[in-house]
């Protein structure tokens, strides 16, 4: 499909293929930068700013992507959001300058919030809340938040979304769809998934708007952490929530970012910051569903010393075979054991082409060595998993979304900690959890379970099995059994070998034409049979040309 009809067919309106050529303009303007360094023109450097006025000549790459996606708006800020938990995918520095994006959206004035509430709810605010204020306690990219009191006079916080926000991020996401199809023909692009990733991109931001979903995550983290009394989530209010809007409990107390007030209270920060983490490995490794977004900012210290966690939109979520490959990997790390790491991680990433797998080993061994030694309390679980993505990003092995994201998750989850304590090490509260991962490995409930499974499918093969040959014998009685070879590079060799014969066809035409002088001729030669030898000789250059070629490339191909 030429690009100019895929443009028409996926722009349908006048308003979305205005905001297809900003996005471009923008992305153009930010490319072209590093280009126009060297130009000593002062208009050039003076177009060339962005919103906020940095000279776009001056900045480097990563700062340009990460001013380019700011100019654009939430949806690509969010993408950039998403992009540097990816540090195995874009890099360890890209990761870090995209980290610093932060989605500044104005808040709605109390008028428009009301209606939003109102329309939702169908009904008048009056009749849902005893009191409800209008000015918003705080704004973030797809809603605001609001102070509010239930009829029985308990606090709640109301959560609003913006009016237009989605139409707004869905055109965009189909601008990000449209832009990651044209890059997906790009074979240099093409390994970095850019397709895939926009996919997950759009289910997890369309999640997003949806805060029914924040609604069933709140429910499910209580349900849970029912018998745990040391942490609180949100209690949610289904009769007062909608798609667009969240009413939950309002939890009182010192959220952790806040150090001031964070150093008036009287807790022991080190047992705080521990409970706090095991919260969150009890998620990932019990439940295999998880809170993924432990920033200081989520985390509140509430009376009594127990804590409190906001926020539910971003979750991960693991089932049992991704739970045993992850258990896997954390084993042989345990274990010092990289080739046991290497075989676990080639598994979870998949084999590209040219992994050197020796190379891969090596660079996991000296991660070992600069890591090993040092004792359970002195690991630092984040530089070791920066370490592991710089790796995999010079191997080019992609880990699945997931696994980045519970990386992200648990780099953020000891930043929190060490917040809370400078003392706080998460590999000592990871380290109990490899005994847990032992015993319910060859637990035998887990034996049971594989031993069910392994039945299953040998069953589940015993059935096929006699029909495939059932089906094979009656094609063979019927004489309609065909077996079909296909041949790797059959179309280079027939394509070379249809050159040749035509060649050798030329040659031998255009003697004829020479030997019987056909005219016109020149000083007694034919010139046509002068032009066939000629146009003989450079096909004939091009093809040995093309085979050396190919070659030199250490492959067929496909030869035209």
């Amino acid at each position: 499909m030429q690009l100019s009809t895929l443009i028409r067919s996926r722009f349908r309106f006048a308003g979305d293929l205005a905001r297809a050529a900003e996005v471009a303009g923008v992305l153009a303007k930010y490319g072209l930068a590093g280009f126009l360094t060297e130009v000593d023109w002062d208009p050039i450097h003076n177009a060339l700013r962005s919103q906020g006025g940095a000279l776009l000549s001056e900045q480097p790459f990563e700062a340009r992507v990460r001013l380019a996606l700011t100019d654009l708006g939430t949806t690509f800020i969010k993408l950039g959001q998403m992009l540097s938990t990816r540090s195995d995918l874009i890099g360890v520095e890209m990761a870090a300058e995209l980290s610093k994006l932060q989605a500044s959206t104005p808040p709605d004035p109390p008028e428009v919030a009301l209606k939003v509430v109102e329309t939702e709810l169908g009904r008048p605010v009056s009749e849902c809340f005893k009191r409800f204020d209008g000015t918003a306690l705080a704004s973030a990219s797809i809603g605001q938040a609001h102070r509010a009191k239930l009829k029985t006079g308990r606090p709640v916080i109301v959560k609003v979304q913006h009016p237009g926000i989605e139409g707004t991020i869905r055109r965009d996401l189909d601008i990000l769809r449209f832009l990651a199809e044209i890059a997906e023909r790009n074979e240099q692009v093409r390994r970095y998934q850019p397709v895939s990733l926009v996919r997950e991109f759009s289910r997890m931001t369309l999640n997003e708007l949806d805060f029914r979903r924040e609604l069933r995550n709140l429910l499910t983290f209580r349900k849970n952490f029912a018998e745990d009394e040391t942490v609180v989530f949100p209690k949610p209010y289904p009769e007062l929530a909608s798609g667009r809007v969240l009413t939950m409990e309002f939890l009182k107390g010192c959220a952790v970012a806040d150090a001031v007030a964070l150093g008036k209270i009287e807790v022991d920060r080190e047992e705080l910051a521990k409970r706090g983490a095991n919260v969150f490995i009890e998620m990932i490794f019990r439940d295999g569903f998880y809170h993924a977004d432990p920033h200081p900012g989520n985390f509140l210290v509430l009376p009594g010393g127990k804590i409190g966690l906001l926020d539910a939109g971003m979750v991960g979520r693991l089932d049992e075979k991704v739970r045993k490959q992850i258990e896997d990997m954390l084993m042989a790390a345990g274990d010092r054991d990289a080739d046991r790491l290497t075989d676990a991680v080639t598994r979870v990433c998949g084999l590209p082409g040219d992994l050197d797998r020796a190379a891969l080993s090596a660079d996991l061994t000296e991660l070992f060595e600069d890591f090993g030694t040092q004792s359970v309390g002195d690991l630092n679980i984040s530089g070791a998993l920066v370490r592991v993505t710089e790796i995999l990003h010079a191997h080019k092995l992609i880990l699945p979304g997931r696994l980045s994201m519970l990386i992200k998750c648990l780099i953020l989850l000891e930043g929190t900690g060490r917040l809370l304590s400078p003392t706080f090490s998460l590999a000592e509260v990871l380290a109990p959890w490899r005994m847990k991962f032992l015993l319910r490995r060859f637990s035998p409930e887990a034996q049971l379970k594989n031993a069910r499974q392994m039945f299953s499918d040998w069953q589940r093969m015993a059935e096929t099995i006699p029909k495939v040959l059932s089906n094979t014998l009656d094609k063979l009685q019927a004489g309609k059994f065909a077996v079909r070879h296909e041949h790797r590079y059959l179309k280079t060799v027939m394509n070379r070998l249809v050159t040749g014969i035509l060649v050798s066809a030329l040659l031998v035409a255009s003697s004829i034409l020479l030997a019987r002088n056909v005219p016109p001729t020149l000083r007694g030669l034919s010139i046509p049979g002068a032009i066939g030898y000629a146009a003989s000789f450079i096909f004939g250059l091009r093809m040995v040309w093309m085979s050396r070629e190919k070659r030199t490339r250490g492959g067929a191909g496909d030869w035209d």
